[in-house]
């Protein structure tokens, strides 16, 4: 009997997956909780397994194809069975298919015609943007939908009240030489990071404000305890210190520590304190989250740190693992830069900048000196705090770094 096997719910708030790579193929024999495809949902791969056992029948997506929850993945029948016919689905075109275009060729912006109005369950669109839709004027049955499945996204909006429907401009012809351009795919971890920062970009009203902070303390600190660490077999960073000192700032200040419900136009203040660390790996940047942060001593988060960042380099996070933060830090002190003004990890409301430590000379108690210097920016969002309060959450975590009484009645 032929079984459409669909994308199931893989995770709290997963609506779709893309499809990173088939472990099957159309006509192969499959058992039971036989791994079929791994699917990338908010940049974790998840390996989807079969329900039952039969043959392959019919792959209904390709490799980086958008499928949603309860889209049909593929079918599974009996050998000789033939799976249902209708439409093929529309995928993108493959690495392959490109490569075989002649070596010299033109690229054309197409125009697209004016579509036909959508019935309200063909609309794809989430609250937010329905929400400017609304407050525009803009009809979203007669808006062409450019993100995955054909969603309708907040930039779709914006440009359709731009244009007041204008006729569409002419098509622009560009010639291009092989070998001269490389045309890299927009999929996997690069493509749910654009998704993300379009979303935050295009809602949060971003500002941000930089700080200076004498990191002194803190690096004889960290030098003192890192050869007992080491012998814990633990590797003692800076960032469990600034955790330590972002908390109290979050619970003086907990509009930092919040989301901002635009459907609802409720403001979400957290008690609780999840972290979110900003990792660079190949693929691209993820954001595990340590669960709790407030609760953990110094050697804790250090641990914890340290495991996160190994399974996001190694491609081994679970959905859990980057879900539920409160609040997140990223971390480029490593690498350079004097400093920079992140993006909002949205729907957060507001993301911490951790830059290099630089021996720098410095006016202290009336006397030039050398002491270890850095800068802090803290991006926020508008809407739901001003600049002010900003900068007396920045006062309180650049008190904590630079006191250590404080810091230490944080710590173990």
């Amino acid at each position: 009997m032929v079984f459409e096997f669909k994308l199931p719910d893989v995770g709290e708030g997963v609506a779709e997956g893309e499809v990173v790579k088939w472990l099957v193929k159309e006509g192969a024999e499959v058992k039971e909780n036989q791994p079929l495809v791994e699917i990338m949902t908010d940049k974790v791969n998840v390996e989807i397994s079969s329900p039952k056992k039969g043959t392959i029948l019919k792959l209904n997506a390709k490799e980086g194809e958008v499928v949603k929850v309860g889209q049909v993945l593929l079918v599974i029948g009996e050998k000789g069975e033939q799976a249902p016919t209708g439409p093929a689905p529309s995928t993108p075109a493959t690495p392959a298919q490109v490569a075989a275009k002649p070596a010299e060729v033109t690229r054309t912006a197409t125009v697209v015609p004016a579509a036909a109005p959508k019935k309200p369950q063909e609309i794809l669109a989430t609250p937010s943007t329905r929400k400017l839709a609304r407050d525009l004027g803009v009809d979203l049955a007669i808006v062409q939908g450019t993100g995955p499945g054909g969603r309708i996204t907040d930039d779709d909006v914006r440009r359709f009240k731009e244009s007041g429907r204008r006729p569409a401009a002419v098509a622009v012809t560009v010639p291009t030489k092989a070998g001269v351009e490389e045309r890299v795919p927009l999929r996997g971890i690069r493509r749910k990071i654009a998704e993300h920062m379009i979303k935050s970009t295009h809602t949060a009203a971003h500002v941000s404000h930089v700080d200076e902070v004498d990191m002194t303390e803190v690096v004889h600190l960290r030098e003192k305890a890192k050869v007992s660490a080491e012998k814990r077999g633990v590797k003692l960073t800076y960032l469990p210190f600034i955790i330590k000192a972002l908390i109290p700032a979050l619970k003086q200040y907990p509009y930092l520590n919040a989301s901002l419900d635009d459907e609802r136009e409720e403001i979400i203040l957290k008690k609780y304190y999840n972290i979110g660390i900003a990792t660079n790996t190949e693929q691209g940047l993820v954001v595990p989250v340590i669960k709790d942060a407030d609760h953990k001593s110094i050697t804790q988060l250090a641990e914890e740190v340290a495991k996160l960042s190994e399974r996001a380099r190694t491609g081994q996070l679970t959905l859990d693992e980057i879900q539920g933060s409160t609040f997140t830090i990223t971390n480029v002190g490593a690498i350079g830069g004097v400093f920079a003004t992140p993006i909002i990890n949205y729907p957060e409301v507001a993301i911490l900048g951790v830059h290099k430590i630089t021996k720098r000379p410095v006016v202290k108690d009336n006397q030039i000196v050398i002491r270890d210097m850095t800068y802090f920016s803290v991006s926020f969002d508008h809407r739901v705090l001003d600049g002010a309060m900003a900068a007396q959450f920045m006062t309180v975590i650049k008190q904590y770094l630079e006191d250590l009484k404080l810091l230490l009645l944080e710590t173990d």
